[in-house]
């Protein structure tokens, strides 16, 4: 495969980078360990300039090409990688596992961190470019609106960015591998949180009560049917009520409960939709029952939609590295990634690079597979020299 030849002999290096991160993970913003060490390599690779503390530990690298960009052309675009670790216990065994009790790199942060290390140090050897290639690298994917705390910061403006692009590792894509479409790619991404207070007693008596968890047992009925008889069948949206708290006696009928969920969306008219629907339901029930039930319904990360000129670049990029017959068109996932701030920001598309038959992220048995390596790298060299060709 076409993979860049200067990549495979970077590849040692890569790799040992991504087992050193892997080590000592960090959760959210607290990636000072890492952050520290990212800004050492950019500084050894020779880049023109290297910011920290974007989005409190966020860095980012400036690398210019042997020339500047032609007037009236693409000038900068910026490549970003997520730095953050999960709240995971690691059960994979391996040589180089999590030191640090209850954190792990389950998502692959480690292995997307180490790839764009990798390109930023080919593209600083040979800048074989016009223009600047910006590379990011972020805290806080997992839950944190890294991502929107680095633009506040002035990420974008501040490095005059045209253009942005994502990459995420895919489990169960083949090795070799890119899936990527255009337009709506993951979803949106909001919490629901329910407190029910109703009117506890003996478990004997329950017309004396307010049942707090038949109401939940309600609610969840009720919010279920948002999806199937609120939404267009041919739209999409999830509705899922994950934590259910109440009682402590099997005769006794608890006074309050609390309910837990999350809702994923692919267009804000639908999310908008089940946002209304949601709290039509809650006082519905509240009121057909008589408990009080108090909604927190907060809005998280938005849509991560493909911008179509930006999504026709990156597929041929990618068909480059691993192949025509190796780039997929991805049905859109109902996870959600902040790199949706960014797209939302600046034109750019958001890519899956295959990582093999590995065990799915967020699971402790995950791990980044090395051999995914050689092809996110070229795949970050070729987008930079194809879209600022010199």
């Amino acid at each position: 495969m076409p993979i860049v030849n200067r990549v495979a002999d970077l590849q040692p290096d890569i790799q040992a980078w991504r087992r050193d991160i892997h080590q000592h993970p960090e959760l959210l913003y607290d990636v000072h360990r890492t952050a520290a060490f990212v800004a050492d390599r950019l500084r050894e690779f020779g880049c023109d300039e290297v910011a920290t503390g974007l989005g409190r530990t966020g860095v980012v690298g400036v690398i210019k090409g042997r020339k500047p960009a032609a007037k009236g052309s693409l000038k900068v675009i910026g490549l970003r990688a997520d730095m953050d670790a999960l709240p995971i216990e690691e059960a994979t065994e391996l040589p180089y596992a999590s030191k640090t009790p209850g954190l792990m790199h389950a998502c692959g942060h480690d292995g997307h961190t180490a790839m764009l290390l990798g390109a930023a140090r080919y593209l600083a050897e040979t800048r074989n470019f016009a223009g600047d290639a910006v590379v990011i690298f972020q805290p806080a994917e997992e839950g944190g609106a890294g991502a929107a705390a680095m633009i506040k910061d002035g990420l974008m403006d501040r490095f005059a960015i045209d253009q942005v692009y994502g990459m995420h590792n895919g489990p169960g894509i083949p090795i070799g591998s890119f899936a990527i479409r255009s337009g709506p790619i993951m979803a949106a991404t909001d919490s629901i949180d329910i407190k029910i207070e109703g009117l506890g007693g003996h478990a004997a008596r329950p017309h004396k009560c307010i049942d707090s968890v038949l109401v939940g047992a309600q609610l969840i009925t009720a919010l279920q049917s948002i999806v199937a008889r609120t939404v267009d069948p041919l739209d999409s949206a999830v509705i899922s009520m994950c934590e259910f708290h109440a009682g402590h006696a099997r005769n006794v009928i608890p006074q309050t409960a609390e309910l837990k969920g999350t809702v994923r969306t692919l267009t804000p008219e639908v999310r908008e939709l089940i946002e209304k629907r949601v709290r039509e339901v809650v006082a519905g029930v509240a009121q057909i029952t008589g408990a009080k039930i108090d909604l927190t319904y907060e809005r998280g990360y938005p849509v991560t939609v493909n911008h179509a000129s930006q999504t026709d670049l990156a597929t041929q990029v990618a068909k480059e590295v691993a192949g025509e017959a190796n780039v997929h068109e991805t049905p859109p996932l109902m996870g959600a990634e902040d790199f949706s701030y960014m797209l939302e920001a600046r034109p750019g598309a958001f890519i899956f690079c295959g990582n093999g038959d590995s065990a799915g992220l967020h699971h402790p048995a995950y791990n980044f597979n090395d051999e995914a390596i050689l092809y996110g790298t070229s795949y970050w060299i070729k987008l930079v020299e194809n879209t600022l060709a010199a």
